[in-house]
């Protein structure tokens, strides 16, 4: 299985805020530097020590089927995830260690919709997006990630 790296954004310290960037540089047990939950102690990353913190993905034909079965149009980053993907199906990877770029990583859990999501966008989200609302990763490997890298299954995590 591969897919591509579509757009990749980095959380700010507003809540809400995205800004997309063509790369950035993942960090092992931290997630994307520049991205206000990898900042470190005493920022917005709650839940250290929880899996899948560091890295979240979204499918573009997650989005796309949102806005075709419930009329409901998000921008890219309204989906409040760090990395785009197309081509791949991220539910797939839980459990399973991929490459994004020259990150590899590890599918902790999906990353379902929350009512704070769906506040921030528009009533519908939350049932629009379940079971498709992305996946929460670990970086195992640090490393960049661009716009039109591959997103690339290397197998079961250990």
């Amino acid at each position: 299985m591969i897919g591509r790296v579509e757009a990749i954004f980095l959380a700010q310290p507003e809540e809400g805020e995205r800004r997309q960037v063509e790369r950035a540089t993942a960090v092992a047990g931290r997630g994307l530097d520049g991205d206000a939950y990898a900042a470190g102690p005493d920022t917005r990353r709650d839940g250290a020590g929880v899996d899948g913190r560091d890295l979240t993905l979204i499918e573009a034909e997650a989005l796309k089927g949102l806005a075709a079965q419930a009329g409901i149009e998000l921008e890219p980053w309204e989906g409040r995830r760090n990395v785009l993907t197309r081509g791949i199906a991220l539910n797939d990877l839980v459990g399973r260690r991929f490459r994004v770029g020259e990150t590899e990583c590890v599918g902790r859990r999906l990353c379902d919709p929350c009512r704070h999501l769906e506040s921030l966008t528009q009533p519908g989200v939350l049932r629009g997006l379940a079971r498709r609302g992305g996946l929460r990763a670990d970086v195992l490997t640090a490393g960049a990630i661009a716009v039109g890298d591959e997103v690339a299954d290397l197998g079961p995590a250990p």
